[in-house]
């Protein structure tokens, strides 16, 4: 019993250092250089200031703010739109054989880097790619149209990189859920789509919330969807974290938009949580 506890304490010991080196250490890190100041010759100065924070206030970064919460909000729209038929259709429709195999191809994207297949979806979308060749040859247009470096470019990149991130909680919820209340639903009268909205979609909720935050809050960063199929008219929060790193090397103000970012994202999983909490297992308000 000694040398399980003995390794048992070893684990954890290696665990936690391994967490404190590379997670804790560096997001205080972070957070200290927020509240620094930035200098041109050594990157950052020790002189503590607030003004980092205040600049998030300039209508400048405002507006890119306001468009990053937007975009990922059509995103994760498109993406429940796209996402919830096709996981109640492979979770209640679909033979039980078959369901593995179909969530297998749900998950086979993840094996290559998204910024990979960014990369494909230019060749897909650009004005001589295979998009508009496809359309022109079954002459549905007669000019290429021009869809690279727009706002429909960026939603189209960040629905096709985070659909399986609804389409996994949605698929659980869904298989989880008892058939018999629609049975009882239907007995008492309610048509189909009166029993979806009273009955499938309450029971479904948790999956729907927790598809919706897996797809929000990782669309808010990714600023390479938006460099390679937005250009410079459709910056996400993303972007301006790594350009104030990179380019404009203004550590401090970089840490502190890093930062804002990171408080959002935790304050919508406690949402998430509180919620959770405030649901029953009927997906009823307690």
């Amino acid at each position: 019993m000694s040398k399980f506890w003995s390794l048992k304490n070893i684990i954890l010991t290696i665990t936690l250092g391994w967490l404190t080196l590379f997670v804790f250490a560096p997001n205080l890190m972070i957070i200290g250089t927020s509240f620094l100041t930035r200098d041109e010759a050594n990157l950052i100065d020790m002189t503590f200031t607030l003004d980092n924070y205040a600049r998030l206030f300039d209508p400048l970064y405002a507006k890119v703010l306001w468009h990053s919460v937007y975009m990922s909000m059509v995103a994760t729209f498109w993406c429940l739109v796209f996402g919830y038929p096709f996981a109640y259709i492979v979770a209640k429709k679909m033979p039980s054989n078959w369901r593995p195999f179909l969530l297998f191809l749900v998950i086979v994207p993840f094996w290559t880097n998204s910024l990979i297949r960014t990369y494909g979806l230019k060749a897909i979308l650009g004005t001589n790619g295979l998009m508009n060749k496809g359309l022109m040859a079954l002459e549905i247009i007669d000019k290429p149209f021009r869809i690279m470096y727009t706002e429909y470019a960026v939603m189209i990149g960040l629905v096709y990189i985070l659909l399986p991130f609804m389409v996994l909680p949605l698929y659980s919820a869904i298989e989880k859920m008892d058939d018999s209340y629609l049975e009882a639903a239907r007995d008492l009268g309610a048509s189909r789509m009166k029993a979806f909205w009273k009955v499938t979609v309450p029971l479904t909720m948790p999956g729907i919330i927790a598809g919706s935050l897996l797809v929000f809050l990782p669309a808010l960063g990714m600023f390479y969807v938006s460099d390679l199929l937005g250009g410079a008219k459709n910056l996400l929060i993303g972007n301006v974290i790594k350009s104030q790193i990179l380019n404009a090397r203004d550590w401090p103000f970089g840490a502190a938009t890093s930062i804002t970012l990171t408080i959002a994202m935790a304050l919508l999983l406690y949402c998430y949580y509180a919620v959770g909490k405030a649901m029953n297992s009927k997906g009823e308000w307690e």
